[in-house]
């Protein structure tokens, strides 16, 4: 299975791309220019030589021309650059990790985007897609860490069963993350607003913080009847 990221030359999705290389995905870091997600690709790989095999690059297109392709542009252009390649994320799975905030001063403070989330813009924007809300409070840095666990939950919404189940069977294998089924993609809007709560405890405490949850005993996949 290839896993294609668009704007996967940012902090977070070129993490996220290597990351999901580390635990054997053929991942794609897909930018506007090849030439800048070659860069990303190649100082990933002079870092973690064990990611060449896997790890690609290409421009959006290729990146949205994968199984499941994952938007990391900036909140504001997510929905814009789904529709840009609608023809190619038609039927798929297309992962929204951006969080749509603005920092006033001190201060993280949420936006409410159209629809109500950036999931839900970029579903509006390829309605024939399967859109999955997931991977927002994963902190880039400690993504990036090849090799170490991620002690977080993730939080995954979407409509589509089946593309939740295939998502969170994706976090599963990411040392260290452990998926939860959040319910549909209208849950997006408290996922993504809460990551300026998370945001604001980092620059307050200085550290980088990420969510686990307590009381979930059984395996978070398994989707109660």
């Amino acid at each position: 299975m290839r896993i294609g990221v668009i704007g996967g030359s940012g902090p977070a999705g070129s993490s996220l791309a290597a990351r999901l290389a580390s635990v054997g995905y053929e991942s794609v870091i897909g930018s506007r220019s090849k030439y800048r997600a070659m860069e990303s690709r190649d100082a990933l790989v002079e870092q973690y030589p064990e990611l060449d095999e896997l790890l690609g690059y290409g421009d959006n297109a290729s990146a949205a021309d994968c199984d499941i392709v994952v938007i990391a542009t900036p909140w504001d252009s997510a929905a814009t650059m789904a529709q840009d390649h609608e023809r190619y994320l038609r039927g798929k799975i297309v992962v929204s990790m951006a969080n749509a905030l603005v920092r006033v001063g001190k201060e993280f403070q949420p936006l409410v985007p159209p629809r109500g989330s950036v999931a839900a813009h970029v579903q509006a924007a390829v309605p024939k897609s399967r859109v999955v809300a997931a991977f927002h409070h994963l902190p880039a840095t400690e993504l990036g860490h090849i090799g170490e666990p991620i002690e977080s939950d993730v939080l995954i919404c979407g409509d589509d069963p089946e593309a939740v189940g295939a998502i969170s069977e994706m976090v599963s294998k990411i040392p260290g993350c452990r998926p939860l089924d959040a319910g549909e993609l209208s849950n997006a809007t408290a996922i993504e607003a809460f990551t300026a709560v998370l945001l604001q405890l980092n620059v307050r405490y200085k550290t980088r913080v990420a969510p686990q949850l307590w009381g979930i005993k059984s395996d978070p996949r398994t989707v109660a009847s």
